[in-house]
């Protein structure tokens, strides 16, 4: 490769750029040279520059000299610390430094060795040619030139953009550009910069400086500087008020931004925008006369655009209008196709509105056609929701390749297609439909389509509608230009409106699209005889005298023209034929029988003919009772069945009534082969809930017989009315209803029960509260009584029944029905709860009696008569020799002292025993001696019975002894020992206290005679007071007068506050009145 000469010349120059650097000083001086800095700009040159450790060097002198080790220095002279030298491209270059002083004497001598290393190359700084604005698209267009004729050879280069605004002026971009700078060639260089504000609002800066890519060179290679700067002035000059961007389109979802500017002497207040006021960002000062904020994220403005104004002090307004859209969507459903192979139509949608509508800011379409090279504007309306071009056809060109363009403010789409336009034929809409009869079944239909379509063949189809389904005709056709087309139809029916429609394509392969249907051709086909004879019936008077003959008008489709008249004949076997003409009109007519049986026949005629006639015959086969049998609803129709019969030879009639009720009735019929035997009767006269009978005849050679009755519902309801409920019987546990059968023609259905719903309640409530509902279904129709059983006597029932068809259940009946009282359980009711009370009584009666003795001592206790007690009848005492003794009187007397003496003898003797007065032990105030009154004597001595008294809880000093009590009603039965009660002393335990002092010897004699008799008994009498509170003393003894207590009772069961006797004299109670729950207790013949 290096046999070239010319390559290497090109090595030889390469190596001239490398060199070194090596630096050797001479010893250190203050004169000498220091710090050798060497750069080149071009490759060629070195630029050297050194400094001296002296502070000045004024006055100082140098001597340059370089060269290479063995060859003669250059040297110069120069004022300045810098020289130039060549650069020397192979080994090491010796520099030599002299300084000189002001006397040009050497004061110092330095030598330095230079290599490629220690060289910095620093490119030429760049100078920017042009600085331009455009203010629409906020770019900065910067061109500069870089003197290539200083490069040798092709290097690559980075330049570093900087651009400034804002008054204290600061960087906002910072940009960095690749190139390729070729060698020796002046080289100009352009770069663009879009502003994120627009480049009114104030002045914006640029600089460059570059960076050059030396693969080859190893020193160092560093930017160079920065290029001056170049100025792109604002419209902040204070000089206007306005609002920049003007009239802006924007892109949804970008980032907004609007500048203020105003004059000298204005302030600035406020900035808004309309669409997104909520999204500014607070204002931002550029200038001393501009201001701009920012939106972030924009929403698509409104049809005429969003306003943002600015308002300054004082008293001044700007504003400026944005419009926010869309670029256009990619145009969709791109379509192209031909009609007539002359223009090729493609059409497209939009796609995604783009918001944007006045005429500068639409999206402009047009459509162009590679292989030609032609192409068409789309001129027509704005947004549409399709878009339509016209393509003219090229002679001799079948295959097309479109390209739709579409472009606005914001930007561009398109979208492409590739045709055969043989295979886009779309036939346009067939017109000029014309029909030529050429019999009642037959006709031409013609039509016109517009086009050459020559080069293809044509497929069409005909659509022939008589009001039923549509039929199709397909027919293909040669294709032809500007011809009619013509098509044969046949199969059609006599005297039927038609209507006919059109369409054509292209046949396959090249089906495209069906042409659009032609305009309706309506057309009526010529009359024709009808196709057969009426449906014909008869019916024969009662008295077999007249006959009724019946037909049916013959359909549209069998009638073949409009019938004018229908012909009736009939006759006799073997005889003359009669007839009558009847008009259209009518559907029937009587013929007179004379008592004989004919056979009738009925033709229809129209324009154009007769029909066949219809037979039928007069004469009935006589037949017992029919059986009548319940036919099923099917769809809206009844289904009836009938059973074969082998005599019947001219088929079954199926009669029945338009409307039920007697005969005779407009009468409808049906017929059928003889070998159907089942059918479905269906009639426009039919209507749900309406009973229809159906009477099934068959035809034989002698007449027609009747075989059997079927009724039938189209659709069953519910009953409309409720049967009439009446109560026959009601006892306490079961009630009788009875109801009768709903009348036919209110069932409105076959009757299959009734339900009968009862619940307890009260007149007027349906049902009460807490009671279910019962419910029973009566399934059996005919059922007309029914008894409810298991029912609560004297107990309000709430009936309601009501019956059911198929249909549902209708309305119901309601009655109130009370059952009777049931006397047997009332009766049992009252029996057993006195049997109850009766043997309760009896227990009772017995457990008393058996208990009486505890009964009595524990509620009702024996209370002795003082009247009766023999003890107080002193013979031998103070008052013996007196018809009536003085026992109780209320006499003064002297008080016997005795003492109570406790002894074992039979005849106990009363102890000396202290009886101490509680009174007077708590009442010690009244003048009571305890001591002189402590022993109180007792002038008699009953039968005696022991009982310890126990100390009273709350005088635990007192000591226990034994008191004798006096039985003084020696009649009473013996007494159990009474309780003791708590909280009274010795004393209050004791029983009878007597009223007056016995003498001591009375006390003995009565000892002695009644201890032997009555040593068993047991005490006698036990006062109601309270003991502790009676004063032993009698009424006149000194200690009752020195006393003065008038509450104090006298030893008897005397009143506390009076001296009379509670215990009556017993002349009074020898004869006791009336009964007394006492009484019962007591067990005494007498007293």
């Amino acid at each position: 490769m290096w046999r070239s000469p010319g390559l290497c010349c090109l090595l030889a120059v390469a190596h001239l750029y490398f060199f070194s650097l090596v630096h050797c000083q001479e010893p250190d001086s203050s004169q000498d040279s220091q710090k050798l800095t060497c750069i080149t700009h071009d490759l060629q040159n070195v630029l050297c520059s050194w400094t001296t450790a002296s502070a000045t060097d004024l006055g100082l002198s140098y001597k340059f000299c370089y060269g290479l080790r063995y060859s003669s220095p250059v040297c110069e002279k120069t004022q300045d610390n810098r020289a130039q030298m060549t650069l020397n491209s192979f080994g090491t270059t010796f520099v030599g430094i002299e300084t000189f002083n002001s006397s040009a004497n050497l004061i110092s001598k330095n030598t330095f060795r230079l290599r490629e290393e220690n060289i910095s190359y620093v490119p030429i700084t760049p100078q920017i040619r042009n600085l331009t604005a455009n203010s629409s698209a906020r770019t900065l267009n910067l061109e500069w030139n870089y003197g290539g004729l200083l490069v040798p050879f092709d290097m690559d280069a980075t330049w570093q953009i900087r651009i400034l605004r804002k008054d204290p002026i600061e960087t906002v971009a910072l940009e960095t550009y690749d190139s390729k700078l070729p060698g020796n060639t002046a080289t100009i260089l352009s770069w663009s910069w879009t502003s994120d504000i627009p480049l009114e609002c104030t002045t914006h800066y640029a600089q460059i400086r570059c960076y050059l890519h030396l693969e080859v060179f190893s020193g160092t290679k560093t930017w160079s500087e920065w290029s001056p700067l170049a100025k792109m002035p604002g419209q902040d000059t204070g000089s206007l008020i306005k609002m920049f961007p003007v009239d802006e389109v924007a892109q949804v979802g970008t980032n907004l931004t609007f500048c203020c500017v105003w004059k000298r002497g204005q302030s600035f207040k406020k900035i808004g925008y309309s669409n997104y006021s909520a999204a500014l960002s607070p204002p931002v000062r550029l200038s001393n006369w501009s201001a701009v904020i920012y939106v972030q994220n924009a929403n698509k403005s409104i049809e005429a655009g969003d306003n943002a104004w600015c308002e300054v002090d004082p008293g001044d307004f700007t504003g400026t209008t944005t419009f926010v859209g869309y670029p256009p969507d990619t145009p969709q459903n791109l379509s192209c196709e031909t009609s007539d192979f002359k223009e090729i139509t493609c059409e497209w949608k939009a796609g995604r509105p783009t918001n944007l509508y006045s005429a500068e800011r639409r999206t402009n379409y047009t459509l162009f056609e590679s292989i030609s090279g032609k192409n068409v504007t789309y001129n027509g309306k704005e947004n549409p929701e399709y878009y339509r071009c016209n393509f003219l056809v090229l002679n001799n060109q079948r295959i097309y390749n479109f390209t739709i363009h579409g472009s606005n403010p914001l930007g561009q789409s398109e979208s492409s297609l590739l045709i055969n336009i043989n295979y886009r034929v779309h036939p346009q809409t067939p017109t000029a439909l014309t029909v030529i009869n050429n019999s009642p079944t037959h006709i031409t239909l013609a039509w016109q389509l517009s086009g050459n379509l020559m080069p293809i063949m044509l497929q069409c189809l005909v659509r022939i509608n008589s009001g039923g389904a549509p039929e199709d005709l397909n027919v293909q056709l040669n294709g032809t230009e500007n011809l009619t087309y013509s098509v044969s139809i046949d199969k059609l029916r006599p005297y039927t409106k038609y209507v006919f429609q059109v369409r054509c394509s292209a046949i396959e392969p090249f089906f495209w699209k069906w042409s659009r249907w032609s305009e309706n051709k309506h057309h009526t086909t010529l009359e024709a005889p009808p196709a057969r004879g009426p449906d014909v019936w008869r019916e024969r008077s009662p008295d077999g005298e007249t006959v009724n003959i019946f037909w049916k008008p013959l359909p549209v489709s069998e009638a073949n023209g409009l019938i004018q008249n229908y012909e009736v004949f009939w006759s006799e076997l073997d005889k003359s034929l009669s007839s009558v003409s009847v008009p259209a009109y009518y559907n029937g007519t009587t013929i007179d029988l004379g008592g004989n049986d004919y056979v009738f026949h009925v033709e229809a005629k129209n324009k154009a003919g007769s029909s066949p006639p219809s037979q039928i015959k007069s004469a009935e086969v006589p037949v017992g009772s029919a059986p009548t049998e319940d036919g099923f609803a099917v769809g809206d129709g009844v289904s009836i069945a009938w059973p074969p019969d082998s005599e019947v030879t001219c088929g079954y009639t199926v009669r029945w009534c338009h409307a039920p009720g007697p005969e005779p009735c407009v009468v409808d019929w049906e017929t059928f082969p003889s070998n159907v035997t089942q059918a479905v009767i269906k009639s426009a006269h039919f209507q749900p809930g309406v009973r229809y009978t159906f009477s099934v005849l068959g035809c034989k050679d002698n007449g027609y017989q009747l075989m059997k009755y079927v009724n039938g519902y189209t659709e069953e309801l519910s009953p409309r009315i409720a049967p009439k409920v009446l109560v026959e019987h009601t006892t306490s546990d079961s009630i009788l209803i009875t109801w009768e059968m709903l009348p036919v023609s209110e069932r409105r259905g076959f009757l299959r029960g009734y339900f009968l719903q009862f619940a307890k309640g009260e007149e007027g409530k349906i049902k009460s509260k807490g009671f279910e509902t019962e419910l029973f279904n009566i399934s059996e129709p005919k059922q007309t009584k029914l008894k409810i059983s298991n029912l609560q006597g004297k107990t309000s029932y709430h009936l309601n029944l009501s019956a059911y068809t198929a249909g549902g259940i209708g309305p119901g009946r309601s009655l109130y029905v009370v059952t009777k009282e049931n006397s047997v359980g009332l009766i049992i009711a009252i029996i057993i709860p006195v049997a109850i009370v009766v043997v309760l009584g009896l227990v009772t009666s017995i457990l008393c009696y058996r208990k009486r003795e505890w009964i009595k001592e524990t509620f009702y206790p024996d209370i002795p008569n003082p009247v009766n007690c023999k003890a107080l009848e002193f013979q031998k005492g103070p008052c013996e020799g007196k018809a009536n003794p003085k026992t109780l009187e209320m006499n003064p007397c002297t008080p016997n002292n005795i003492e109570v003496v406790e002894t074992q003898s039979p005849c106990l003797k009363i102890e000396d025993t202290a009886i101490t007065s509680p009174v007077a032990d708590e009442l010690p105030e009244d003048g009571f001696d305890s001591e002189t009154e402590s022993h109180i004597v007792v002038s008699y001595c009953p039968p005696i019975i022991e009982e310890e008294i126990s100390n009273p809880p709350g005088d635990e000093s007192m000591g226990s002894s034994q008191v004798i009590y006096i039985d003084i009603q020696s009649m009473y039965p013996p007494q159990v020992k009474l309780k003791e009660e708590p909280g009274v002393d010795c004393v209050a335990a004791a029983g009878y206290k007597p009223q007056m002092q016995l003498p001591v010897n009375s006390l003995i004699t009565m000892e002695d005679t009644s201890s032997a008799e009555d040593v068993d008994k047991t005490a006698g009498y036990r006062p109601q007071a309270n003991p502790p509170t009676w004063n032993t003393g009698c009424p006149d003894s000194p200690r009752s007068i020195e006393s003065n207590n008038e509450n104090a009772s006298f030893g008897s069961p005397c009143s506390i506050n009076s001296r009379q006797f509670l215990i009556p004299p017993k002349e009074d109670e020898d004869s006791p009145k009336g009964w007394s729950f006492a009484n019962f207790f007591h067990n005494k013949p007498n007293d």
